[in-house]
């Protein structure tokens, strides 16, 4: 039997999936309209622009474009569901679902790789910069958390390509499908470009609760029993200042996942990304449903974890909540 405190704890977390769920309700009602405003439709770019209009109108009765919105809706979100996307409106018209499987691995794992970096070594820098606080250890990494925040990545992706693929040609400088090097190489600046904002905000955040958490009266009584310095930085203070840091970690992931999309076309990468700018440019709705589809759901997704396991990790926020 479950006590009354799991069942008044469960009410939050159940308030956070309705919410979940209706996000990703207004992602799909958004992303279905996206596709019914627009000028022209499915039938119209299948068919071509030279196809006279009974052709038009058969191919629209075929696909049940000629059907009332609501049904098509429930449609859209059931297919969806399955993965079904439908097919794309050019080339070989191959089937959305395909290209999401092929393209979607290398955009997870250029933000997944990207998260991993900027989390180390911004919580890494935060807590030198806290320790060493008004030293020339904690302005150096003010300094460059401050250059991560304000250069954006157009900016910033030149500089590096120029330094590392041009000048010392150490990393290739755009994807290629007949790589000559390992994956690796062509993951490096990518990855880092895309690592370099939220690795400056999880710095200057880290930092900022490391500060406060150093003034809490726990650690004057930790430092008063002669607890060891390591031991105190990072098992009473760090694991304290965490909590607020691994929110924004998880913010920060579901951000790169549609930053990647930038970094993706500047690189030439076959990710999801890439291949939905490039769907955007073409006109191609199927793809550019199913890229804003799926990401958004994920970023929606990721969020509603790191809501429903901060409570968990967290008993002061578990027993507010209770």
């Amino acid at each position: 039997m479950l006590n009354s405190a799991s069942v008044r704890l469960a009410k939050p977390i159940l308030l956070r999936l309705t919410f979940g769920v209706l996000s990703l309700f207004f992602i799909s009602l958004v992303t279905f309209f996206a596709a019914a405003l627009t000028p022209g439709d499915a039938a119209t770019a299948i068919a071509g622009d030279k196809a006279t209009p009974e052709t038009v109108a058969r191919i629209r009765h075929e696909m049940g474009l000629d059907r009332p919105w609501p049904i098509r809706y429930v449609k859209f979100v059931v297919d969806a569901g399955h993965g079904d996307f439908g097919k794309s409106y050019f080339g070989t018209r191959e089937d959305v679902g395909s290209v999401v499987r092929r393209t979607l691995p290398l955009t997870v794992k250029t933000a997944t790789l990207a998260i991993i970096i900027a989390s180390f070594v911004g919580i890494l820098l935060g807590t030198l910069a806290a320790v060493y606080q008004h030293r020339m250890a904690d302005r150096s990494v003010l300094v460059f958390s401050t250059l991560g925040v304000t250069i954006p990545n157009f900016v910033f992706a030149p500089l590096l390509v120029y330094i590392f693929s041009m000048r010392l040609g150490w990393v290739p400088l755009i994807w290629t499908t007949d790589m000559t090097s390992s994956e690796f190489y062509y993951l490096v600046l990518p990855v880092l470009l895309l690592a370099s904002r939220p690795m400056a905000l999880i710095t200057r955040l880290t930092r900022a609760m490391m500060i406060d958490t150093f003034q809490q009266e726990f650690i004057r009584t930790a430092t008063a029993k002669g607890v060891p310095r390591g031991r105190l930085i990072f098992r009473h203070a760090l694991r304290n200042a965490i909590l607020p840091v691994i929110t924004t970690i998880g913010t920060s992931f579901g951000f790169l996942l549609t930053g990647s999309f930038v970094i993706e076309r500047y690189f030439v990468m076959p990710g999801l990304g890439s291949t939905t700018i490039e769907a955007i440019q073409k006109g191609d709705m199927p793809v550019i449903q199913a890229g804003i589809l799926i990401t958004g759901s994920m970023f929606i997704i990721l969020n509603l974890l790191v809501d429903i396991l901060l409570p968990i990790l967290d008993p002061r926020i578990r027993e507010s909540q209770i």
